[in-house]
């Protein structure tokens, strides 16, 4: 069978309720009759200069040009603080995407792209901003807007201000907000609020780049598309959860954001209590927003207050030390907790989640452990945690992964650790599979919130983290490569967290 061939095979078998969910994309993207390309659009960088811009925004964009993916009449405004004009913007983005994009730039997809950027400093004040936009869209007639805040959260009140100063937020716009929605309830509520006042909810996208994954919207896949799990899928079945998301990296030259935020409110609020939403929601009705988002808030729902006893906050050795960063600092840098929830499908289930910044390995990984059969007809040493695990690596392109137990050829009854692994890129085609940021702006210019999260539910997180962020408990030091401190072995006693050897090829 030809490489097209099988790109048309794997197509043909892959879920294609949505095609925000799609397996991938082909080499044309637009292709595909099943993938819609948005209408024409002017977007409004909002931090074109800063860090996320150039290691994803930019060569996102690019890519989905690339990939045929982009209206066919698009204009980019990048703003910032940073002193440059559109030559200066074109070459600092032709970096950006040379640097951190994943295919090399073709000379007349780059041309096609470059010719469509422009830039206007913030210190030129608003009306050159709003001067820039009306040009663009005079150039493209009729046309969509789509506002993207890669900046701070502070900065969101002065911009969306802004963006009402000027009428730039009318039926026809759109605003994507970068995380952490807020610091706390009070704060989050004040935003949505704001936000509120100056846009319908159908033009508010809060992004959460993890739900973009393939990997996470396999779990769906997996789960509601084949009669074997679903059914397993609850507290009868499964022993304990494991989310955990490890970094090597350290803070680096963040400590300016790092420092009023730390690991609780960067990576669980807004990442690993969303993930668990998506997990332990209930089948939605279909693949649409609606649905899956009345399922997911209905979990966050159940989700009982943040216990501060089962908090472990981290601090790496050597943190005090980075520029910027106050002596005496408190920010956590690392977090592991237990999460429970009260429905029918998941209470009593303990729901263990764990972050931190330079550990051990970096890895993306949910864990579901299953009960052990309550009748051993084998020797005990047999039965042990991770013989019975379904474990999803979140990387791209991801696999998942079943450990079970087999009997190891012989006279005895021996038994032995044995696996099955589904690997993306040994099943499909994957060199034109949209990253997380590529898929979500790509949705967002469609006007389909299928995967960003609303404000009910970000509000509930808020809320739930309320007992934790008032008393946030002592402070443990971990050394730099380590799994973080002892304290987080404890707290998932009697079970213990899934390491790299276990995910070792047997």
């Amino acid at each position: 069978m030809s490489a097209a061939a099988a790109s048309a095979a794997a197509a043909s078998a892959a879920p294609t309720a949505a095609a925000s969910i799609a397996s991938f994309l082909p080499a044309a993207g637009a292709d595909d009759p099943k993938v819609e390309i948005p209408d024409p659009h002017v977007v409004v960088l909002f931090g074109a200069s800063g860090d996320l811009s150039a290691r994803k925004l930019l060569p996102g964009f690019y890519h989905l040009e690339r990939a045929g993916l982009l209206p066919a009449a698009y204009r980019i405004v990048g703003t910032a603080t940073d002193e440059l004009d559109d030559e200066s913007f074109a070459e600092h983005a032709r970096q950006a995407v040379e640097e951190f994009g994943r295919t090399e730039v073709d000379a007349h997809v780059w041309d096609r792209f470059a010719a469509r950027l422009s830039y206007v400093p913030t210190t030129a004040g608003p009306a050159a901003l709003g001067a820039a936009v009306s040009k663009a869209r005079e150039e493209l007639g009729e046309c969509r807007l789509l506002h993207y805040l890669a900046v701070p959260p502070a900065a969101f009140g002065s911009i969306i201000a802004t963006l009402v100063e000027l009428g730039l937020n009318g039926d026809d716009a759109r605003v994507i907000l970068e995380k952490p929605f807020g610091h706390d309830y009070d704060s989050a509520v004040a935003l949505n609020r704001t936000l509120e006042q100056a846009f319908d909810d159908a033009q508010i996208f809060r992004i959460d780049h993890f739900l973009g994954k393939e990997a996470v919207q396999n779990i769906l896949a997996l789960r509601f598309a084949n009669g074997l799990y679903e059914p397993l899928w609850n507290r009868t079945n499964i022993e304990f959860v494991q989310i955990d998301v490890p970094e090597t990296l350290s803070i680096g030259d963040r400590a300016g954001f790092y420092e009023g935020t730390g690991a609780y409110r960067d990576m669980v609020v807004t990442h690993l209590l969303q993930l668990l939403s998506y997990i332990a929601m209930e089948p939605p009705v279909e693949l649409s927003a609606k649905a899956l988002r009345d399922e997911k808030t209905k979990v966050m729902q159940s989700m009982r207050m943040i216990d501060p006893a089962k908090v472990v906050r981290g601090q790496y050795e050597g943190y005090l030390d980075e520029d910027g960063v106050a002596p005496d600092s408190g920010t956590e840098t690392f977090i592991a907790m237990e999460v429970q929830i009260d429905n029918w499908r998941w209470a009593g289930v303990p729901i263990h989640l764990r972050t931190g910044k330079c550990m051990a390995e970096s890895r993306r990984t949910v864990v579901l452990d299953f009960h052990e059969p309550p009748m051993r007809m084998f020797p005990d040493e047999a039965q042990h945690q991770g013989a019975n695990q379904l474990v999803f690596d979140l990387s791209e392109p991801g696999s998942i992964t079943a450990d079970f137990q087999a009997k190891v050829p012989g006279p005895t009854m021996r038994l032995g650790p044995a696996r099955m692994i589904f690997r993306y890129e040994q099943s499909f085609e994957t060199d034109n599979q949209l990253m997380a940021y590529e898929r979500l702006i790509h949705d967002a210019m469609l006007g389909d919130a299928t995967l960003f999260t609303g404000a009910e539910g970000i509000e509930r997180l808020w809320a739930i983290s309320a007992d934790v962020l008032a008393d946030p408990g002592p402070l443990h030091p971990y050394p730099k490569g380590s799994w973080g401190p002892e304290a987080a072995q404890h707290l998932v006693a009697p079970f213990s967290w899934r390491l790299p050897e276990a995910d070792s090829t047997r």
